[in-house]
This record gives C-alpha cells, sequence and structure tokens, in this order.
C-alpha cells in the first residue's frame, strides 16, 4: 500500500468505528495498521537486499574483468616466449634472460590469476546468498499484503474468519522475512 492509501484506509476506518461495532473495529484496524507497518518494513529491506545484490554482481563482474585482463596479458607473453624461441638470434644469452624473466611473469601470472578466480567465485557466492535472502523478503512482503486485504475485508464482510487468515497470513508474512536472516 502506497501512503495516501493508508491514509485513505485509515479515514474509512475512523468513520467505520465511529457508526458501528467500536472496539471490535478498533481491534482490526490496529492489526491493518501493524501489518502495513510490517509490509513498509519489509518492502524496504527487501529492496535494500536487492540493492546490495546487484551491487555485488557488478563487483564479481569487476572481478571476473580484472581475471580476463591478466589471463590475456599472460596469454600475449606466452606467444612472446614462443616467437622468441623461433627466432634467430645474434645473442642467444640476451635471449635466454628475456625467456626467463617473461616464463617468471608467467608464472607469477598463473597465481594471481587462481587468486582473482577464487575471489570471483566468492562474489558470486555472495550474489546467490543475497538473491536468496531477497526473495525471502518477497515472499514475506507478499504474505503481509495479502493480509492486509484480508484483514480489511473483514471490515466490509463483518466475518472474522477473514481476519483470522489474515492474522495468521501476516504471521506467516512475518516468519518468511524473518527467516531471510538465518540464510547463510
Amino acid at each position: 500500500m502506497e501512503p495516501t492509501e493508508i491514509n485513505e484506509f485509515s479515514e474509512h476506518l475512523k468513520e467505520a468505528g465511529e457508526h458501528e461495532g467500536g472496539e471490535s473495529l478498533r481491534t482490526i484496524s490496529l492489526a491493518i495498521s501493524i501489518l502495513a507497518v510490517l509490509v513498509a518494513m519489509v518492502t524496504v529491506i527487501g529492496h535494500r537486499t536487492h540493492t546490495e545484490a546487484v551491487l555485488m554482481q557488478s563487483r564479481a563482474g569487476d572481478q571476473w574483468n580484472e581475471y580476463q585482463a591478466k589471463k590475456i596479458r599472460m596469454d600475449n607473453l606466452s606467444v612472446n616466449v614462443d616467437l622468441l624461441a623461433l627466432q634467430p638470434s645474434i645473442d642467444p644469452a640476451a635471449v635466454a634472460a628475456k625467456t626467463r624473466e617473461y616464463q617468471a611473469h608467467i608464472q607469477k601470472w598463473k597465481e594471481d590469476l587462481a587468486e582473482e578466480q577464487a575471489t570471483a567465485r566468492e562474489f558470486e557466492a555472495d550474489v546467490k546468498l543475497a538473491e536468496h535472502k531477497a526473495s525471502r523478503y518477497d515472499l514475506g512482503e507478499a504474505l503481509l499484503q495479502i493480509a492486509v486485504v484480508l484483514c480489511s475485508v473483514t471490515l466490509f464482510t463483518r466475518n472474522r474468519t477473514y481476519f483470522v487468515l489474515g492474522l495468521a497470513l501476516g504471521a506467516a508474512g512475518l516468519a518468511v522475512a524473518a527467516s531471510a536472516l538465518a540464510v547463510h
């Protein structure tokens, strides 16, 4: 619900409460208000978690780009080593020294590549975790929104079954959203 909808709904509840069923309507109104606040809280947390996942995905992409850049440099240097070995030279000692230097760089980059790859995979795991949490917040939000609607239907139908069902769905929505905190 948007803030303007909540205000309009609150006004309708006040009017209804003044005319009929006083205490019962107040209880239902209070429950709806609490559920609406919970919806807002879970929505904000869910949006922040989605944002976190997007930022982590960007970081993982950057890490893979770093990996790829080092891999390309290493491959280019490997080609240079091969070319040095195939070319005739007037100074074989200089060629051998340059070849050793290049091979040392290649070895270092191989080690760096393993680290870059491991870091990128960690970032990807963080993305999956954040997306999993965000999905729970989304489901919790949906259940809480349905709970608000069901409790609201009680005001029009005077059937307390909708109210009880709404409270049950609200509790389930809150439990699902809270379960995101346990995701590791």
